[in-house]
């Protein structure tokens, strides 16, 4: 960022004679609207990709009278929530009460300004880019915790303390198997990491060993935890609590609640490409000029759709899997995961003492394993799908 703004204040170029420091923060609010759009609009579609899936999946019709096939429903939705009225309950913490959706919103939003989006598009390529994600992440946790007490509701309380009890129990689980590719990288910066990769598959840290192919199971389980989706969602239990946590909320600040899950999703998706999926690497290379400076788009392209098919499978997972109960979830974390992710970080740590440069024929193994399971997935799903084809015609 600093060498576009660089590029746009020296002689000749197209903000020349600008201060450099009313420059940045120009360039800042810039970047936050661009970010701020991209997500708005990932998550509002996301939420109709969510919802014609879950109707495919349950044999029935999803949103489909809005314009193209009910494609812009959400533009519909977020129209109607801005007109419903803000309602506050009278015996509420009324300042908490508001604020809350925006705490959970700008957790959210903070993690967007280490993701990376391409080799050279990133807001800030933090050499502790992974730490600050997890801590910006954390936030969430609070503005649920907030809105739950705030509300004078003891469903949405219970709400809270249960997004507390979750969400800081798989913290722990997250944050191990996130460092065993930090140990095998030797960076906590995102971009490292990814250099750190190369564009095949048996060229990334999923196929580096058997135990970062672990380490990126675990990671997917867990961010489920921590974004509070199926089977994880018991802050909300809808059959329990009445949407637990934000009850009480009516218009756009529950709104906020669900665009903030919604994007999270992109989030969770770039966080697993990332460490495990090579990023941004590709095989090819495609580049445009902007601002006298190179970026490549074929990076950029395979990014967004290494994150996309992450994001089909969590919303896959959320209309297949039933939803734990609040002891089955806490003994998964405590008894299961916690010990599975200390263990696999010892086998880490061997494992780079033994292959301290890696072994390519486990890499090849363990790429051919997974290509295998994922052939039969498909097949499984084409079959599935044909039967149902099938029934439906009468054959």
């Amino acid at each position: 960022m600093k060498n576009i703004i660089d590029s746009l204040a020296q002689k000749g170029g197209l903000l020349e004679g600008m201060s450099s420091d009313l420059l940045s923060i120009l360039f800042i609010f810039v970047i936050a609207a661009i970010l701020l759009g991209f997500i708005s609009l990932f998550a509002g579609v996301t939420s109709i990709v969510e919802r014609k899936i879950a109707g495919r999946m349950q044999s029935r019709i999803g949103p489909n009278k809005v314009w193209f096939r009910g494609f812009f429903q959400f533009l519909a939705d977020g129209v109607k929530s801005f007109e419903k009225e803000d309602i506050v309950p009278d015996l509420a913490d009324k300042p908490l009460f508001l604020i809350a959706p925006y705490i959970v919103f700008a957790g959210m939003f903070g993690t967007l300004v280490v993701l990376p989006f391409g080799s050279t598009l990133i807001s800030a390529d933090l050499n502790i880019g992974i730490v600050y994600l997890f801590a910006i992440a954390s936030f969430n946790v609070i503005g649920i915790l907030m809105a739950g007490w705030a509300s004078n509701n003891k469903w949405s309380l219970i709400g809270g303390i249960r997004a507390v009890a979750q969400i800081v129990s798989y913290e722990i689980p997250t944050s191990l198997a996130a460092l065993s590719v930090i140990l095998l990288v030797g960076s906590l910066s995102m971009q490292s990491i990814i250099q750190s990769q190369g564009a095949m598959p048996w060229q990334w840290n999923l196929t580096n060993n058997p135990f970062t192919c672990v380490a990126f199971f675990i990671l997917f389980i867990t961010l489920l935890a921590e974004g509070n989706r199926v089977p994880f969602d018991i802050p909300e239990a809808e059959s329990e609590l009445v949407s637990g946590y934000n009850t009480e909320y009516s218009g756009l600040r529950f709104l906020l609640f669900f665009f903030a899950e919604w994007a999270n999703i992109y989030v969770m998706s770039a966080i697993i490409t990332t460490l495990f999926l090579g990023g941004w690497q590709s095989p090819w290379n495609m580049s445009i000029i902007l601002f006298e400076h190179s970026i490549e788009i074929t990076g950029v392209i395979l990014f967004f759709a290494k994150s996309l098919v992450i994001t089909f499978v969590i919303i896959w997972v959320r209309w297949t899997l039933p939803r734990l109960r609040v002891d089955q979830l806490m003994i998964a974390c405590w008894k299961y995961f916690i010990p599975i992710s200390l263990f696999n970080l010892l086998g880490i740590l061997v494992w780079m003492v033994v292959f301290p440069k890696g072994s390519m024929t486990v890499s090849l193994v363990i790429s051919l394993l997974l290509a295998m399971v994922f052939v039969y997935f498909l097949y499984k799903v084409i079959y599935v799908n044909l039967i149902r084809m099938k029934a439906e015609i009468g054959l």
